[in-house]
């Protein structure tokens, strides 16, 4: 109702919403909940940690950080100011080798002499 009083008059949107004009206006000059309050500090606190962690902590090890720091929150309240504010760790991915080209062991021999060249395309 707030983004769209601009376009229509507030009195047909509560009819059409069903709550009483007095109600709209009393949740809109209400302060914000104590909790929405410690919400907003803590969202910047995750975010100034997320930054100082490099990305790379979730909720489970990020809990003990903000700990540390003063701000005492469970993993599932972390978990979701993180998806409100869409904070993702960068997924790390370990360095696999798949060949080393450059050794000095004895190379097997083509023993069947087959030629892998290719005389024509799909021939």
């Amino acid at each position: 109702m707030k983004q769209n009083r601009l376009h229509y008059p507030v009195s047909l949107m509560a009819r059409v919403f069903e709550v009483s004009v007095s109600s709209y206006h009393a949740w809109d000059e209400r302060p914000p909940s104590k909790r929405a309050q410690d919400d907003a500090q803590l969202c910047v606190v995750i975010r100034a940690t997320h930054q100082r962690t490099r990305q790379t902590y979730g909720a489970v090890r990020l809990q003990p950080e903000l700990e540390a720091d003063g701000f005492r929150a469970g993993v599932c309240r972390i978990k979701r100011l993180r998806k409100q504010m869409n904070i993702r760790c960068k997924q790390k991915r370990k360095f696999k080798a798949t060949k080393n080209s450059n050794h000095t062991l004895p190379v097997a021999e083509n023993l069947l002499n087959q030629s892998f060249a290719a005389k024509q395309p799909n021939g």
